[in-house]
């Protein structure tokens, strides 16, 4: 086992699957010559040349689009996007053609293209470079959305996202990329690859008390919390990594809830219309029988992104406010 960060696992997925299959071609703003906005493309272009890494102009509305169009027709592009608060410029490609052209098609054209690069809050860039847009991208069908935690499942997910036939949202985190975790090496796999299949969640904390469900960085958040709750008020709390947003692992989290019968949603997203709003309806829904108390959820403000760093510290979910609500309901 060794320890690399995140951008690191990323840019290990990226290069075995561009050995892999010579379909696969990375494409965005400054990816190439300058190694990326974030160096996770570090090196890649060095190894790969122009044909399986290129740099784009400015203009996300013009490479999304083209690598839209390169993947129905046969290519698996990468298309790295320096902010995802960007999508916008191209949502016409994104929702209208990269999400509808498999239904509308009859099966016949398969869009299998990887959307990624960093979702969130936190890093004092302002409102327009600071979106956190997974429960929009979730809300449509024939596209998939993935928001890993840590530097394994990041690899895994994302070598999973690049080999599927639909469109994949890959939200990543800056505040995740220069952070380690363990990751092992290919040589110590029994399979020789780091593959994680989307739709299947993971328990990254045993509990019996309450669930703590999140998705991305929020995971950080609620296993801290979970340590203090343990620690100081003795409360042994499960967390919950949902790893992908649609799919979604649904018997994952009901098995932990019933378990628990206490659950927390904690996201990055706002409040409103939020991947928490479903979670805790599909909780009630279908086990409102196994709760005690009501499914609560942690969030960032309902404001745009705060550009003061104190201020913006106060926006995002803590520990401390995950705490405070778990002992609310327990």
């Amino acid at each position: 086992m060794r320890r690399i960060t995140y951008r690191t696992a990323l840019r290990e997925a990226l290069d075995e699957e561009i050995a892999r299959d010579p379909m696969v071609l990375l494409m965005g703003e400054e990816v190439a010559h300058y190694n990326g906005a974030y160096k996770v493309s570090e090196g890649l272009w060095e190894k790969w040349g122009d044909r399986r890494i290129i740099d784009t102009p400015i203009s996300e509305a013009g490479f999304i689009g083209m690598g839209i169009g390169a993947s129905m027709l046969g290519l698996r592009p990468v298309m790295e996007l320096m902010f995802w608060s960007f999508y916008t410029v191209a949502w016409d490609q994104i929702v209208n053609n990269a999400a509808m052209v498999r239904y509308m098609s009859g099966g016949k054209i398969h869009c299998p293209i990887v959307i990624r690069g960093p979702a969130n809050g936190g890093t004092s860039v302002g409102a327009t470079h600071s979106h956190t847009p997974e429960n929009i991208m979730a809300n449509f069908p024939g596209m998939k959305c993935v928001c890993p935690s840590n530097a394994y499942d990041a690899k895994g997910l994302l070598k999973a996202s690049i080999r599927d036939n639909d469109p994949v949202m890959f939200m990543e985190s800056t505040k995740l990329y220069g952070e380690e975790w363990d990751v092992p090496s290919n040589e110590d796999l029994p399979d020789g690859e780091l593959v994680i299949p989307l739709g299947l969640a993971d328990i990254k904390r045993e509990g019996q008390d309450i669930s703590l469900i999140g998705h991305g960085r929020a995971v950080i958040t609620c296993l801290e919390a979970a340590r203090v709750l343990e620690q100081e008020h003795g409360i042994q709390a499960e967390v919950v990594d949902l790893r992908s947003i649609r799919p979604l692992d649904e018997d994952t989290i009901l098995d932990s809830v019933a378990k628990t019968h206490r659950a927390i949603y904690v996201e990055e997203n706002k409040p409103y219309s939020g991947i928490g709003a479903q979670i805790a309806y599909m909780i009630q829904q279908q086990i409102f029988d196994e709760l005690d108390a009501p499914v609560l959820r942690v969030n960032s403000l309902d404001a745009p992104a705060i550009y003061s760093p104190e201020l913006e510290k106060i926006q995002l979910p803590v520990p401390e406010v995950v705490i405070e609500k778990a002992l609310s309901i327990c």
